[in-house]
């Protein structure tokens, strides 16, 4: 261990965040080796760790010849200071080397809250933030996830971004990396290049220009580069990466447990949701094949609990079947089985016994997101108060004592009506309780949460206006005044950090001003109550000269050019703007598994045809 680090780690929270060395994670030898990755989480070890996509793209990098990727994780403020103090740069948990001298930093970014800790990271790596400052070809800066469907706000301080699923395309960038330090290219030669590979977005190739009132007037890339960037997809979940061998981490992490993917994607279509949208089609994978892999990812592992993990695990069509093929396994092994994403509509007994067998009879979770039907119908939750009733019936009848029921305020064309509505539902939850629970000396809880309504790119909502931090707030209270059942507890997710979430989702090129000022002044770990400090963010802006409002809080018109316009996710735009009309209709889209909508996502199964 580095003797700096020796010193600093018995003054620091969790010093086990810092020290790698766990079980399973990848050493070489730097003989073997002549390309080096960081791949860095942009928060703290025990989320990051937890972060399945991470592990994936761990394993599929290290399982190339000749390269080395070592992960990378924020650093708590405690741990900052000492690292700063001591002129400590950040390094890889795997060989403890500065990551500056690496080959490729590749930052995952799913949540916006999360972009000063990726100018944080730059920072402590000992990295100018700008890209323009960075004129050598590496460390090469390189970001993805879902914010890289809209990555303006963080465009000028990335060299480029994967836009979609990043197996293969990590795998052809790094050959093409490789390649141009072997040839000794100029930066901007590599940029050009890489700019031809499917999936590879880099934002110092287009120029953006705007109109007075400060909206976009044009996004114009130079000669050769693509007009739109269109996300890559794994085609076949069979034959893709999956971290049997996983780490195993060396204290606590937020999911502790195996993770084993069903599928990507998701056949509803939810109006809100961005990843209903950015990952489609779906795909799913054999059930023989996931009972495999999950039971060889415990062994491997000793890991007593497994989540069946997807956007909305029981739409998996082999789920009973795959339970089933795992029961045997896991009851002789004392593992449970959990479904962190289960559907109202089609939790059922067979379910429920299945759920049982794994020990899971504590609490259930259902979104219903609105409390009306008609407000359910403008979402297109497709969901039905009977269909939440009845799954709450059978899982009391079950044994099960406890549900939690989430729910969104401020949703496009919401009343009061619709937020009584919530009220309403959660009484009648604790009626059906009542009436079907085969144990009543227990008691129910009944939790009901609240967040505020975040409009997102690529979403038929990505044109709506985000309510006002003082009407969310009067809606909360509205609701909290209606919830007088002693049974029934209302938690509600504060609105500052929504809004701030809003600002960036939609943001241009523009904030990037604001984000580096924002760093500078201290901001960094902004998810956190700890460290979240809204006035200072409303100063940052106020000095940028920008309006956050006009990001968070403004309807944008269908003429309007959108921030993420020169990025694809296969959806038309055209369906977006219809999926948004049927809103305010309150009209209902069939799930694509009942009827293909014709939204273009289906172009990348085989053959052009949806495998649902």
């Amino acid at each position: 261990m580095n003797q700096i680090l020796e010193r600093i780690l018995p003054r620091v929270q969790k010093p086990a965040r810092y020290t790698g060395g766990e079980y399973r994670a990848v050493q070489k030898d730097l003989d073997q080796v002549d390309f080096r990755a960081a791949i860095c989480f942009p928060d703290t070890y025990e989320i990051g760790m937890s972060n399945l996509g991470l592990r994936i793209l761990y394993g599929v990098m290290n399982e190339l010849e000749g390269v080395w990727c070592e992960r990378v994780f924020a650093p708590w403020g405690d741990m900052e200071e000492e690292m700063r103090r001591a002129e400590l740069p950040l390094y890889g948990l795997e060989s403890g080397d500065p990551i500056r001298d690496f080959d490729l930093i590749g930052f995952s970014v799913g949540y916006e809250l999360a972009y000063t800790n990726i100018l944080n990271l730059l920072d402590l790596a000992g990295l100018p933030l700008r890209s323009k400052d960075r004129p050598e070809l590496t460390p090469l800066i390189i970001a993805g996830g879902t914010c890289a469907y809209n990555p303006e706000p963080l465009a000028p301080f990335v060299d480029l971004f994967s836009i979609g699923e990043g197996e293969d395309v990590m795998v052809e960038l790094i050959a093409l990396l490789r390649k141009a330090t072997a040839e000794d290219w100029s930066k901007d030669a590599f940029l050009r290049k890489a700019a031809d590979i499917p999936g590879i977005y880099v934002p110092s190739l287009y120029e953006i220009s705007y109109h007075d009132d400060g909206t976009l007037s044009a996004i114009t890339p130079q000669a050769g580069v693509p007009d739109k960037v269109t996300k890559r997809v794994v085609a076949d979940m069979n034959t893709s990466y999956y971290p049997v061998d996983t780490i195993i981490p060396s204290t606590e992490i937020v999911h502790d447990r195996v993770m084993l993917e069903l599928f990507r994607g998701c056949i509803r279509g939810c109006r809100f949701c961005q990843a209903g949208f950015v990952y489609r089609p779906v795909r799913g994978r054999d059930p023989a094949l996931l009972q495999k892999q999950g039971i060889k990812a415990c062994q491997n592992s000793g890991y007593q609990e497994m989540t069946l993990a997807s956007l909305s695990s029981s739409d998996y069509p082999h789920l009973l079947d795959l339970c089933d093929g795992l029961m045997d396994w896991c009851n002789s092994h004392e593992t449970s089985i959990s479904l962190p994403s289960l559907r109202a509509d089609n939790f059922s007994m067979s379910l429920m016994e299945r759920l049982q067998q794994g020990g899971r009879k504590s609490g259930l979770t259902f979104a219903p997101e609105a409390g009306s039907q008609r407000l359910r119908d403008a979402i297109n939750k497709n969901l039905t108060e009977e269909d939440l009733l009845s799954s709450c019936r059978t899982a009391f009848a079950g044994g099960f004592n406890a549900v939690k029921l989430y729910f969104m305020l401020g949703l496009p064309t919401e009343t009061d009506e619709d937020i009584l509505g919530i009220a309403d539902l959660a009484n009648q939850v604790h009626r059906v309780w009542r009436e079907s629970a085969t144990n009543r000396a227990r008691g129910v809880r009944i939790t009901v949460s609240t967040s505020c309504f975040v409009p997102k790119a690529h979403t038929p909502f990505q044109w709506e206006a985000q309510n006002t931090q003082e009407e969310y707030l009067r809606k909360v209270h509205l609701l909290r005044d209606n919830l007088k059942n002693r049974s029934i507890t209302y938690n509600w997710h504060d609105p500052e950090t929504s809004f701030l979430e809003a600002v960036f989702s939609r943001g241009d090129r523009r904030l990037a001003d604001a984000l580096e000022l924002g760093f500078r002044r201290g901001a960094k770990f902004d998810s956190w109550s700890e460290y979240f400090n809204l006035p200072r963010w409303e100063q940052v802006f106020a000095d940028c000269g920008l309006d956050p409002t006009s990001y968070a809080n403004r309807v944008r018109t269908r003429e309007e050019l959108l921030p993420w316009s020169v990025i694809s996710d296969g959806v038309k735009d055209s369906y977006l703007w219809s999926e948004r009309e049927a809103c305010y209709e309150a009209l209902i889209t069939p799930d694509c598994r009942t009827k293909c909508g014709g939204c273009g996502a289906n172009h990348f199964c085989e053959g052009g045809v949806c495998r649902v």
